[in-house]
């Protein structure tokens, strides 16, 4: 069970709805409410489905490279360590929304791919389903769980940019980067302690 609420945090600091507040809704400003839902529905839809496949081949192709479980714990403590330090300095100049087709209706990128599912998450569920090879069901709930709140974060982001503003909101993924920083530290030292036999 500890597991289980371990790894559904850990999946919901990376997919890192609250960052991508502020992206989604400039992306999506120009449609009405009920179209502006339907697009966001159906673009998570696409995400899941596509980390859910990363989530069961992910093992696969780790196990094809020959990568031990301890490699695969430190590099994936390394890996989220970089995401914690973005989310804690992010990137003034992100150009992303500037490579949006201004009169198309988003499709699959930039929602889906890079915002939901993107390298950081696909390279994270490669990695746990390493170490969850016979218990997909860890990974599973929690991916669900993460979704599912990431999915209601973005349908309410105008109710919460109303209710706390953008400061507080940007306040609020620093903190759940400081967060991911302890987690990944843990994922890196754990991947340590297993490969010298402590």
């Amino acid at each position: 069970m500890n597991k289980i609420i371990s790894n559904t945090i850990l999946l919901i600091l990376i997919m890192d709805p609250l960052g991508n507040l502020p992206v989604f809704m400039s992306i999506l400003k120009k449609f009405k409410t009920k179209r502006k839902k339907k697009i966001l529905i159906r673009e998570m839809l696409i995400a899941l489905v596509i980390m859910l496949l990363f989530l069961f081949s992910g093992g696969k192709i780790l196990s094809y490279l020959n990568l031990k479980t301890q490699i695969v714990s430190i590099s994936g403590g390394i890996i989220l360590f970089l995401i914690a330090i973005k989310m804690i300095f992010p990137n003034v100049n992100n150009n992303l929304e500037k490579d949006i087709l201004k009169d198309n209706e988003p499709f699959l990128v930039p929602l889906a791919i890079p915002l939901i599912a993107g390298p950081s998450i696909l390279a994270t569920l490669m990695l746990l389903s390493k170490q969850y090879q016979n218990q997909k069901i860890m990974l599973i709930i929690p991916l669900i769980i993460a979704w599912s709140f990431s999915l209601f974060i973005l349908l309410s982001s105008e109710i919460f940019i109303k209710l706390f503003g953008e400061n507080v909101v940007n306040a609020l993924e620093k903190l759940m980067g400081i967060i991911l920083i302890m987690l990944s530290t843990q994922m890196f030292l754990e991947g340590i302690k297993s490969w010298f036999n402590i």
